[in-house]
């Protein structure tokens, strides 16, 4: 590549307001010119900590690999084959998700295409370009680090809320469980808890470990949500070159969670060969990490939660009889909504409180026909399916009722063809909402699922039930 000799300029101007860079950022350059990688560098050498340089992308990978960067200054196309995108991809995959990243280019004909990506976390630079620009970028990139920064710690504290505040409710079943959590909270043993998708498992685990004693970290993780393939080394972590891929050695959850708590997330979805292991650290108290020889101590309170009938896949070969009787120490098990109804409008008005002031909108009332629809309702989804619901009409600005389909009531002297001959079966209200949801979603069940709060399954369950037409997608 070839640009025209730029000076540098603008960067000490005296008078100038604009914030300096932060003299303990650390920036990767990758160029293959040889001009350009020298001016870049000689530009903000004296204002970082840290300026490595790569004229190739190999060179880049290895730098990557062994050094920590908060922002890489990447030429669109490097020699060869190599793209710069694809290169900014793999480093952001591999070694660090929330790099900042600064494109360069001097070809006009993709910068369409370079500027779809600043939605991602990145920047672009025309070449050629003065230092003070190159300098403007990397305050906007600074900036949005900042920005995400606090949006992070702000969800930070909104997840620390005190949990006795965030499981709500005043039905005789959840003092129950409040009454056992302060049971269990200060005792090693392992818990089990049990209950429908939505109905509030987490929150129960989290009550646990902050009314124990423990001093070391909460940490959560949904076994159904990792890969088989990948599951053993989130757990254990695994030594550098155990697997391709592996480029460094990284500690697993088990050592995160080392004086605190572990969550095991729906562990009946956790692969068989994975739960001998699991089981031998219940028993023994040690771990081994992926392509490593030596065990390693670890004091790890675990809960494990559970949607599944876990006998019934005991009997089914799915999960180890002897797991299971070492997890189920003691079982807690939480009761879906419909059998705590009464719970129903004082988790309306929290969800009301928590996502107004979350999204920014006005809080709103829910009149008598909302509660009415809102206790008739079966909640297949349970605590979950209710906030999607009361998010939606937060930000649609539109009554709870109406979102679940049902018909106002009967107006006076309206007539009773008009408006049907009765109050909505339960059946019929929810068939309404499924279908509704579905409607919204083009017909694609996960999506509709994922709105309602509810599983995939659920849905086609309720459809099979119905024997409606399937004319749905199967797209995931």
């Amino acid at each position: 590549m070839t640009s025209q000799p730029l000076e540098s300029r603008g960067f000490d101007r005296p008078g100038d307001d604009r914030p300096a860079p932060d003299a303990g950022d650390s920036i990767l350059i990758v160029d293959d010119e040889p001009g350009m990688l020298s001016f870049i560098e000689h530009s903000l050498a004296p204002h970082f900590a840290r300026v490595e340089t790569a004229a190739d992308a190999d060179t880049a990978r290895t730098l990557a690999r062994d050094l920590h960067f908060d922002l890489m200054i990447v030429d669109i196309r490097l020699q060869g084959s190599e793209s710069g995108l694809a290169l900014a991809r793999e480093i952001r995959d591999r070694h660090q998700a929330d790099l900042d990243v600064i494109f360069v280019t001097g070809y006009a004909d993709i910068y369409d295409e370079i500027d779809a990506l600043r939605d991602a976390s990145a920047d672009v630079l025309r070449k050629p370009f003065l230092a003070d620009q190159l300098l403007t970028v990397i305050q906007r990139a600074r900036e949005r680090r900042r920005v995400a920064h606090e949006r992070a710690l702000t969800q930070r504290e909104q997840d620390r809320r005190p949990v006795a505040k965030r499981i709500v409710g005043e039905s005789e079943s959840l003092k129950e469980i409040w009454r056992t959590i302060h049971r269990l909270a200060p005792m090693p043993s392992t818990v089990l808890i049990k209950g429908e998708t939505g109905t509030g498992k987490e929150l129960v685990a989290r009550a646990l470990h902050d009314l124990s004693d423990r001093r070391g970290s909460y940490v959560p993780v949904n076994c159904g949500a990792i890969s088989a393939d990948l599951i053993e080394g989130e757990l254990f972590g695994h030594l550098r070159g155990s697997f391709t891929g592996a480029h460094q050695a990284r500690n697993g959850l088990f050592s995160h969670a080392d004086g605190g708590t572990l969550f095991l997330d729906e562990i009946g979805e956790m692969p068989l060969p994975l739960q001998a292991k699991l089981l031998r650290v219940l028993e023994e108290r040690r771990y081994r990490p992926v392509g490593g020889n030596q065990e390693i101590p670890v004091n790890a309170r675990v809960i494990a939660a559970t949607n599944r009938d876990l006998a019934a896949e005991v009997l089914a070969g799915r999960f180890r009889k002897d797991l299971y009787y070492r997890i189920n120490v003691v079982d807690l098990r939480l009761p879906p909504l419909r059998e705590r109804r009464g719970d129903i409008p004082f988790l309306a008005g929290y969800f009301l409180n928590v996502l107004s002031t979350e999204l920014g909108v006005p809080n709103a009332e829910l009149s008598p026909w909302d509660l009415e629809q809102l206790m008739g309702y079966d909640w297949p989804g349970n605590c979950r399916e209710l906030r999607n619901v009361i998010e939606r009409s937060l930000l649609l600005g539109k009554p709870v009722a109406q979102l679940l389909c049902i018909t106002p009531p009967q107006a006076p002297g309206a007539s009773e063809s008009a408006l049907g001959s009765g109050p909505a079966s339960l059946e019929r209200v929810q068939r309404a909402h499924i279908l509704s949801a579905l409607a919204a979603a083009d017909g694609n069940k996960t999506v509709a699922a994922r709105a309602l709060g509810v599983s995939r399954k659920t849905v086609e369950r309720k459809l099979k039930d119905w024997s409606q037409p399937d004319n749905v997608s199967e797209a995931d």
